[in-house]
């Protein structure tokens, strides 16, 4: 006999799947037991549940209490079963009604005073009670969070007291209200006003902002590269409301959503070259999100590029093409969404000094032969835009004119994103289908004849034409023309890597 049940949920990836949390105390030697395949931290939430009971004057029954998490064949992972054991027990107990407790689903943390601690998934764990018309017991802290997952009456609650007095009538734990106002927290990035001179890397930045391309920059130490992709952030354009939900879904998941404020801004991440494949890529035990997931819909940033180790450059090559990444281990299989922008910046070689005949090593040209070796054909293949980076002395930096500020880079960007989106359905010009690119009967010919004679794969005469379609776009111009074509050449064979 089932003496009470509350409905919880187990993560896989960023969906959240329905858990029937089940209570029954019935007579017998006093124990509490936790069935349905949980982990280490869901089994020690015996002694939390005791403990913030104790600490509202409250004690288990000396009976035989089993807590059963159906289905029993799904791996329960996380401390944010304790909430609902605690009120299916409380339920079961008849401390509070057992009809109230079942129109919620509920996930949360307990402190040993009773306090609810926030906890990864409420996001996914709100979008899923709300289709399943349930509303949702959570942390205080994390309310926002809750209610950006729809039409859903939310609960959010300091600490389990407060929760008792709310169903018993004692008390009224008033619905929070979305605050529409710290959906548009501004983060301060740099502006591109700062960087005097690289046109041709502030160009190839803005083509990279305006299509969604991924950007390889190539040169000495000191010649630009960090503070140009530093500065990619504040040309894109906010996130759309469907981009954001998921974003945010990976964050929430992560357990890394501040203060439960949706992401509007799109995400950065740069990762350090000593990142491994499964903090790069996602894994680990319990198949966490990566780096690329991350920074879906945003930016990758990595620097120092060849310094990564191969694994875990190479695992980016799928991801790259398909824009998600599957996870396998042997007790999950998860699929990440992982649309990520990726810039990566590298020196010519070890030194960084190739080609300067005063400052290169004694192994030049051997030593950046082997440096480039460190990446793969394919790997570089995937990247739109190759920049090679010339250094410049502090004389010539002082009396270059400032250029353009971000805003105005940004103003070209957007309206470039507005004319991709408008004819391809919401796809930028990166992910763009060849049909699609309106290709004047000229550039296509000078299209084939560069790729004939540089010897272009296929997927690089692919990414040519959808380059040179967002050098159109932010021209104003309907269909590509040969002189497009001619300068997203420039930037497939300028780092001399293709």
């Amino acid at each position: 006999m089932i003496n009470s049940r509350i409905r919880s949920f187990a993560f896989s990836g960023i969906e959240a799947r329905p858990v029937w949390v089940e209570v029954q105390i019935s007579s017998g030697l006093p124990a509490f037991l936790i069935v349905g395949l949980p982990d280490k931290a869901v089994g020690e939430a015996r002694e939390r549940v005791r403990a913030s009971f104790t600490s509202i004057g409250l004690a288990l029954p000396a009976k035989r209490i089993v807590v059963n998490l159906v289905p029993a064949d799904i791996p329960k992972e996380g401390s944010h079963f304790d909430l609902p054991i605690a009120l299916a027990l409380l339920s079961a107990m008849e401390v509070i009604p057992f009809e109230d407790v079942t129109r919620f689903a509920a996930l949360g943390e307990l402190s040993l005073d009773g306090s609810l601690n926030p906890v990864a998934g409420v996001l996914s764990a709100s979008i899923e009670a709300a289709s399943m018309e349930l509303g949702l017991v959570c942390p205080a802290s994390q309310a926002q969070e809750a209610l950006c997952g729809g039409d859903i009456a939310v609960l959010a609650s300091p600490d389990l007291l407060s929760l008792i007095n709310h169903f018993n009538g004692l008390q009224v734990l008033t619905p929070p209200v979305l605050a529409v106002k710290q959906l548009g927290l501004e983060e301060t990035v740099p502006d591109l006003a700062d960087i005097k001179g690289m046109e041709t890397g502030r160009r190839a930045l803005e083509i990279a902002a305006a299509g969604g391309h991924s950007l390889l920059l190539s040169g000495p130490p000191g010649a630009g590269k960090s503070m140009l992709a530093a500065r990619l952030p504040g040309l894109l354009p906010d996130l759309t409301p469907q981009e954001s939900l998921e974003v945010s879904r990976i964050y929430s998941a992560a357990g890394l959503l501040k203060d439960g404020r949706p992401l509007r801004r799109p995400p950065y991440r740069d990762p350090h070259h000593s990142a491994s494949q499964p903090a790069l890529i996602g894994g680990g035990a319990r198949a966490r999100p990566g780096e690329i997931s991350l920074a879906d819909h945003g930016v990758l940033f990595l620097d120092e590029l060849p310094e990564f180790s191969r694994a875990a450059l190479e695992a980016l090559r799928q991801p790259l093409e398909t824009g998600r990444v599957s996870i396998a281990r042997a007790a999950a299989h998860v699929t990440y969404p992982a649309r990520f922008q990726l810039i990566a910046a590298m020196n010519p070689c070890r030194c960084g000094y190739l080609g300067d005949a005063e400052r290169e090593c004694r192994k030049a040209p051997r030593c950046g032969e082997d440096y480039v070796a460190r990446l793969s054909g394919p790997l570089l293949d995937r990247i739109d835009l190759h920049v090679a980076m010339q250094p410049f002395t502090p004389l010539d930096y002082m009396t270059q004119q400032a250029g353009e500020r971000s805003a105005t880079v940004a103003a070209r960007v957007n309206m470039a994103r507005d004319l991709q989106y408008a004819r391809q359905s919401g796809r930028k010009n990166a992910n763009a289908a060849l049909e699609t690119l309106c290709l004047s009967t000229s550039a296509q010919a000078m299209a084939q004849k560069i790729s004939a004679r540089f010897r272009f794969s296929a997927r690089g005469y692919t990414r040519l034409l959808r380059v040179a379609r967002t050098i159109a776009d932010l021209a104003g111009e309907k269909e590509i023309q040969p002189a497009h074509v001619a300068e997203a050449a420039t930037f497939r064979l300028r780092a001399g890597l293709d």
